[in-house]
């Protein structure tokens, strides 16, 4: 006799339509830096990390933030995709995460007046050209803290290549075999810092007003919809808010979003901070869900759910009360690759392990 308990539906392991591609369920890989490429060009490092990750089970594997020129690398040590060789050696890794069921995801990004850094485990210092390091470049000449380099001030032909810099490197993701580019607007870097009226002090088309400072943002998202294909998502992560009085907050997310709707965007990942060293954020489980809920319902719009999420039973939540429409691991997915098996299993729903792995599932 067959005494196993009957599998029960969950919401988080339901597939979800995103334009023409279905994801198998609603947990996303978040981007997460290595901060070992060479020459920005992915190698069997990333290759493993990203596609173990798909082998667990994840319904959207995303890369970590890839810039498209040399110059918006966070470290010398990032990944970029602005030639052949970068747009090769991630062609392998799409191919190998599509083979395991997962949406191949890539984030393209420019670090801004951010740039130019020491690794996290080199305590993120300041990179002097003379020591390796490069020009930065941001809304306006203020660096992001005290001893940073100060960022030369971008000039309308600036923001016009670094827009056509965006849309090549969409192409590039197209032909290498990605089927969800998320744009970096977050955390600080050069989007962000746009964004935000702490570090956007212009007083040209690109400054000023809330329209005037979206405007970067929203005409790079149009460039990239002009080559990204109908049929094909695109997702921007924001921080909803900088965690400082006088900077960007959620209800200027909230119209962003809308606006990023019109634009050709699909699905905003709600995350905050970094563009500011005096952030007071108040960490714990889930500490940005009320963003992504509000954005979702305001906005109109889909949203991802990203911080400190864990436990199976608090993911599900999240999406069974219709707060997100997708949960983003990011901490757990780098100690657990397989915690989407771990999940479908704590949540008593079907556990659909590679063929290779099946025997495992004996508890």
């Amino acid at each position: 006799m067959d005494d196993r308990k009957p599998k029960r539906d969950t919401k988080l392991f339901e597939p979800i339509e995103l334009r023409g591609v279905t994801a198998r369920n609603r947990i996303m890989v978040s981007p997460m830096c290595q901060y070992c490429a060479e020459d920005a060009i992915p190698h069997d490092w990333h290759f493993v990390h990203l596609g173990s990750r798909a082998v667990g089970g994840a319904g959207i594997v995303v890369t970590e933030a890839t810039a498209v020129e040399a110059r918006g690398r966070i470290t010398p040590y990032d990944l970029g995709l602005w030639n052949d060789e970068q747009e090769r050696a991630f062609a392998k890794i799409a191919a190998f995460v599509t083979d395991q069921g997962a949406l191949p995801g890539i984030q393209l990004s420019h670090a801004g007046r951010k740039a130019s850094h020491g690794r996290p485990w080199e305590d993120r210092s300041t990179l002097l050209p003379a020591n390796g390091g490069w020009e930065v470049i941001g809304p306006s000449a203020l660096p992001w803290k005290d001893g940073d380099l100060i960022p030369r001030e971008m000039t309308p032909d600036d923001i016009r290549n670094v827009t056509a810099q965006f849309q090549s490197s969409a192409q590039r993701a197209l032909r290498a075999g990605f089927r969800i580019i998320e744009l970096h607007a977050a955390h600080g870097y050069l989007f962000h810092s746009f964004l935000s009226p702490l570090s956007n002090r212009r007083k040209d088309g690109y400054g000023g007003d809330f329209t005037g400072r979206v405007r970067f943002l929203l005409e790079t998202v149009g460039a990239i919809r002009d080559v990204w294909p109908l049929e094909l998502p695109l997702f921007v992560r924001l921080s909803s808010t900088d965690w400082v009085d006088g900077g960007w907050h959620l209800a200027d997310t909230v119209e962003l979003a809308r606006q990023l709707k019109i634009a050709g965007a699909d699905l905003i990942d709600c995350s905050g901070g970094g563009n500011h060293p005096e952030q007071d954020i108040p960490l714990g489980p889930g500490y940005q869900v009320p963003f992504a809920e509000r954005v979702r319902r305001e906005a109109d719009i889909r949203t991802a759910a990203v911080g400190l999420i864990s436990e199976p039973g608090f993911a599900e939540e999240i999406i069974t009360e219709e707060r997100a429409d997708i949960v983003v691991i990011g901490r757990m997915a780098l100690w657990d690759p397989y915690w989407p098996h771990h999940a479908a299993k704590a949540l008593g729903t079907e556990v659909k392990l590679p063929l290779q792995y099946r025997r495992s599932d004996i508890f």
